[in-house]
């Protein structure tokens, strides 16, 4: 069999398609919403070469149209996890055995798939059920998750080519293994390519993958799955199963060949789920990985010299794309007074704007903003939106009404408050409500010590200013605030291969999803050394007498 090292397809982005008025991406999209909202479908769990399908069939409806029920879901208990487990481990040795460029053309392809005849279905599975917009679900579910793919292929192939020197007479080696059992995915509602990353990326170098999805996100996990199976990865190798979380971290973290846990999601349950898997070291043959981004309190922070309508315009998109369903959302801003009346007549011109035209179903696809996920967030947030009415310490300047009538509704949401310890300055809300403290013009280090001690995150910021020394000095002041720094940008947005994601502190363990760190916590190196002609005496020659 011909062997030799070999050259993947350099990455490049995938480009983003903008679905204007007539053209044939939209054409195409338009009619797969329409036919996918249309029917009904049957999704059940997939585990090994099975599909499994349970008694308890539940229902999948559209945020922003909650009596539209989409598909009907089977959900699983212990049993079911257990069989995964199972699946998984018994695929485990063909699939690590597998020669690395077998795994990379499956996933080459699984890319190609995703920018080409599933890329309509996969917009329109987020878009019917997460309420994505359209632009919204291009850059997530086509774009990103295709970049996913692609770039994790040419890192896997640069980690693999990471050699040791040789010295004369010996040849060193490294093997990149993957590790020492399974993997367990836990996958976020609100990106369909996390969703799809999670699972992959150590499935790609050779692990095999338990994946449980948010309840919220199973309709395009679904689809993300059927993109799989067509791609070539075989069976067992990633297993999808909806159960309870109690009810999977009792299977899964008492495992002893359990190795490797790749979470996105809150940080009260990364927090318990590391606990747990502690509490739990002994029973396990290795020491587990343990991969998470978790919660933000994302900042944007203006100097004096900073440009009010930049500012304003990065509040109203970093604040309130996707409703504020973002662990990089903007949500709390520290405004100096020289500039705030500007920023804030140019804010509330983009909310009534939003309000009044761009604001309903993602369906009706010029909209820029929709429903948020489910009735247990939109409670959450009307909760914070009143707490913010009734308290001395606020006021809310635009938005500020909800409905979940129809769907799950809450308008995009801005709160001025004097209280720079106010909760919505410091908790996650998880939605389109952003907190708007404004500083004493000069007091500038007096913003930045509140940027830095008010929030336990440290996911995303953004500097505004003109002035380069004010830019260096928050720059460094604020090192430790963001593993995704901005500067005159929004905190959002993050491009695979451009900027990879992640935060410390409360925000996780900021091992940088689409990038060579991430992979690199999916091996376990084995150092080979050879010696070509080996000693036959024990003595050295500083022995001689």
């Amino acid at each position: 069999m011909p062997k030799g090292i070999f050259n993947v397809p350099k990455a490049q982005n995938e480009p983003v398609k903008n679905y204007l008025p007539g053209s044939p991406e939209r054409e195409e999209l338009q009619a797969m919403v329409e036919k996918m909202r249309s029917e009904v479908i049957d999704i059940p769990m997939y585990i090994g070469s099975e599909e499994i399908r349970t008694s308890d069939l539940r229902e999948f409806s559209s945020p922003h149209d909650h009596q539209r029920v989409l598909a009907k879901y089977h959900y699983g208990d212990k049993s079911h996890v257990e069989q995964a487990v199972n699946a998984a481990l018994g695929a485990r040795t063909l699939w690590a055995e597998m020669s690395w460029e077998h795994r990379a053309s499956i996933f080459l392809k699984a890319a190609d798939l995703a920018a080409g005849p599933y890329r309509a279905k996969l917009n329109a599975s987020t878009m019917l059920g997460q309420s994505k917009t359209v632009y919204q679900a291009e850059i997530d579910s086509a774009c990103e998750l295709v970049d996913f793919l692609r770039f994790n292929v040419e890192y896997m192939t640069q980690i693999y080519a990471e050699q040791p020197e040789s010295s004369a007479g010996i040849w060193n080696r490294l093997e990149h293994r993957p590790l020492e059992g399974f993997i367990f995915a836990i996958t976020p509602f609100n990106f369909t390519a996390i969703a799809g990353n999670l699972p992959a990326a150590p499935a790609m170098m050779g692990n095999t993958v338990v994946w449980k999805p948010s309840d919220d996100q199973v309709y395009s996990a679904k689809v993300l799955m059927d993109l799989f199976r067509e791609a070539g990865v075989p069976d067992g190798v990633i297993n999808l199963v909806y159960a309870e979380g109690p009810d999977a971290g009792d299977v899964v973290f008492n495992h002893p060949d359990f190795a490797g846990l790749h979470f996105t999601g809150s940080t009260g349950v990364f927090q318990h789920l590391w606990k747990t898997i502690g509490e739990n070291i002994t029973k396990y043959k290795t020491y587990p990985r343990i991969v998470g981004e978790t919660g933000g309190k994302d900042y944007i922070l203006a100097h004096k010299s900073a440009d009010a309508k930049a500012v304003a315009t990065a509040i109203t998109r970093g604040a309130f794309e996707f409703q504020g369903q973002k662990c990089s959302a903007a949500s709390r801003c520290y405004i100096p007074r020289n500039i705030w009346a500007d920023v804030e007549s140019y804010l509330k011109a983009d909310i009534d704007d939003i309000i009044s035209n761009y604001m309903g179903s993602p369906e009706e696809m010029s909209n820029f903003f929709s429903a948020v996920i489910n009735e247990r967030s939109f409670d959450k947030i009307s909760g914070y939106i009143d707490r913010a009415k009734a308290s001395d310490h606020c006021e809310v300047i635009a938005g500020g009404n909800y409905d979940k009538s129809k769907g799950y509704f809450v308008e995009p949401t801005v709160i001025v408050t004097t209280d720079p310890m106010y909760e919505s300055m410091q908790e996650e809300i998880f939605g389109p409500v952003v907190t708007i403290y404004v500083y004493e013009t000069e007091a500038f280090d007096k913003a930045i010590y509140l940027v830095d001690n008010t929030s336990p995150y440290a996911l995303t910021g953004a500097i505004f200013a003109t002035d380069r020394y004010a830019i260096e000095h928050a720059t460094k002041k604020l090192v430790n605030t963001a593993g995704n720094f901005y500067i005159n940008d929004k905190p959002t947005g993050a491009v695979v291969g451009q900027q990879p994601f992640g935060g410390a502190r409360g925000s996780g363990t900021n091992d940088k999803a689409g990038s060579i760190l991430n992979l690199l916590r999916w091996v376990s190196p084995r150092m080979i050394k050879e010696t070509f002609v080996s000693p036959t005496d024990y003595k050295y020659p500083f022995m001689d007498k």
